[in-house]
């Protein structure tokens, strides 16, 4: 790529000077996709459709298409179709769909990197102009770990049955608890005089319920807390270490939403002469370097993999512990190879001065280092972007944090506390349901999501301007888009929730069924067979889809294949053309 013109020279942000235009019937997120390709720069009048098209002098074009599916119609069948409201409905023992539009939500966001990661591919040198994105594939990517554990060669290391935060004070506070400590655990219970079987008892399902989507702790858990006032549960929690968030309303997120994007670049000084790639992939040559845990950061690295990109993980010696999280596939984690798979690894001692030296070399050669290690701690041990970039002034510097340093006295950033902070709880429940966060990781999903948006379009950037850049987003940025329909009503003085039964799905003499968001329920349904429900549906006019609640029932969809270790693959969410 020849040195930076003064026009592209000029370029704030990744798409500026490029031109939006929407067409075709109204598809997933169209708002969404319109409103972050804005924020990103484009201009243009963007109308609701599922085409969107991004053009400009440099670019010969890139359109993406988003659909609800093959089997499916809306948010409601897609989630049926999927197994997420299966997933999201473990804890309560039924199905339950999120009153929230999560796959379209992810759909839009998967869309905005589609158009990104194609824009960045011409600018490479590549051929691409299109691609197409369907909300079940991202229903599947959602619900990935979950799938890969369905189909593992031995059974969950944790009871799969109802149960699981949040929890309630005596003066009625309801609350979600976070530990990573066992020894916080006890103490926090102790405190609160929890009998101790039930303690000892209740620390694995709560360790587990990321992985679960449940908890079916002792219910005397539930007794204990609710024994004690608030003033008391909080003296608890700072005692043991423990942390202790109110469920927030979606009108309190409302009064202090600041109206940040859920991602912020900051460029630096340019160095970057480009690298042309004229393979089918959009990032094939590139290198990233990821230090991740858990879901969000391994997610956005898995997804800059599927895009092409060389992922080096980086692991603790031993490697990640979670490569032994049960159930396994030829010895190793479904749930890890679910956002893992492909990648190379290389171990690093990140409290060893010499192999932090070795890490900022390995640095210098990557084009982008990601991260979502404790706030603080990359500077504390001199890998914060002021050090990796002094090396290497083309380096795009991801950190995908809980808070994004937002809000000032936060408890700790893990996806059930920012849901329980953030009004999330609100937001998936319908009026009839009290307002709890789901069990089921949705920010740490969406997270990766963005985190992978906020990559993209820091690639981009650096490609038009020769800049390095620092790219940050956060599980807060994830509850803020998710949210934002439900926190504007609320803003307004309106009803934020759903009506009562909202995607709640009918039961038939055999299962479940799901009609489309437009459908009214027309009678009682349990004395048929779902084929005999779906039937009578669908000669009055109505959509309506079996409900997954077996999640290895999906194996034999199709759209499912195995990797090399025999775990569940789903695909990749979007198709180039």
């Amino acid at each position: 790529m020849p040195p930076a013109t003064p026009a592209i020279a000029r370029t704030a942000r990744p798409l500026d000077g490029l031109r939006l235009e929407t067409s075709g019937p109204p598809g997933p997120a169209d708002g969404l996709v319109s409103e972050h390709l804005r924020l990103l720069g484009a201009q243009g009048d963007a109308h609701p459709g599922s085409r969107s098209t991004l053009s400009g002098p440099e670019f010969g074009g890139f359109t993406t298409h988003t659909t609800w599916g093959s089997r499916s119609v809306d948010e409601a069948t897609v989630q049926a179709a999927t197994g997420i409201m299966a997933v999201h409905g473990r804890r309560d023992s039924t199905p339950r769909g999120l009153a929230a539009d999560y796959t379209a939500t992810a759909t839009g966001l998967l869309s905005v990197q589609a158009l990104l990661a194609g824009l960045l591919a011409q600018a490479r040198g590549g051929h691409m102009t299109s691609a197409e994105v369907s909300a079940e594939r991202a229903g599947l990517l959602a619900v990935s770990q979950y799938l890969a554990a369905a189909g593992a060669e031995e059974a969950e290391a944790a009871e799969l049955a109802p149960g699981g935060p949040p929890f309630t004070s005596s003066d009625g506070i309801v609350f979600e608890l976070e530990t990573l400590d066992p020894g916080a655990w006890a103490t926090f219970w102790r405190a609160l005089d929890a009998p101790s079987d039930a303690v000892r008892r209740g620390w694995r399902p709560f360790q587990f319920r990321y992985a679960t989507a449940c908890a079916p702790f002792p219910e005397s858990l539930h007794s204990a807390t609710r024994g004690h006032a608030w003033e008391r549960i909080r003296d608890a929690a700072r005692s043991s270490g423990a942390e202790v968030c109110p469920l927030h309303t979606l009108a309190e997120r409302a009064v202090e939403y600041d109206g940040a994007p859920p991602w912020k670049l900051t460029p630096h000084e340019a160095s970057y002469s480009g690298v042309t790639a004229h393979a089918d992939a959009p990032l094939a040559g590139l290198t990233v370097l990821e230090a991740g845990r858990r879901i969000q950061a391994p997610l956005t690295a898995h997804l800059l993999g599927l895009l092409g990109a060389d992922v080096v993980r980086i692991e603790p010696p031993g490697g990640d512990p979670l490569r032994g999280m049960p159930p396994a596939c030829s010895g190793i984690s479904a749930r890890w190879l679910a956002l893992n798979r492909g990648k190379k690894a290389v171990e690093v001692d990140i409290k060893s001065a010499t192999d932090r030296a070795r890490l900022r070399t390995m640095a210098a050669d990557a084009d982008v280092f990601l991260h979502n290690w404790a706030p603080g701690k990359a500077a504390e041990l001199g890998l914060d972007h002021e050090h990796l970039s002094a090396a290497n002034p083309a380096l795009v510097y991801a950190y995908t944090s809980g808070w994004a340093g937002r809000l000032p006295g936060a408890p700790m950033g893990t996806d059930f506390m920012v849901q329980a902070r953030t009004g999330v709880g609100e937001a998936v429940r319908p009026a009839d349901e009290p307002p709890a966060p789901s069990l089921m990781t949705l920010l740490d999903v969406l997270g990766g999501l963005i985190g992978a948006e906020a990559v993209l379009a820091g690639l981009l950037l650096r490609q038009r301007t020769g800049a390095g850049v620092r790219v940050d987003s956060s599980l807060l940025g994830a509850a803020d888009v998710l949210t934002a329909p439900a926190r504007a009503r609320a803003a307004q003085g309106l009803d934020p929730r759903r009506p009562a039964g909202f995607r709640r799905p009918l039961p038939t003499s055999d299962g479940w069924i799901a009609l489309a968001d437009h459908c009214a329920v027309p009678y009682d349904m349990r004395d048929l067979s779902t084929a005999q429900a779906l039937e009578r549906l669908r000669e009055r006019g109505l959509s309506a889809v079996p409900v997954v609640t077996d999640l290895a029932g999906l194996l034999s969809s199709g759209s499912i294949s195995r990797d090399a270790h025999g775990a569940p693959a789903v695909p990749a969410p979007w198709r180039f053309a």
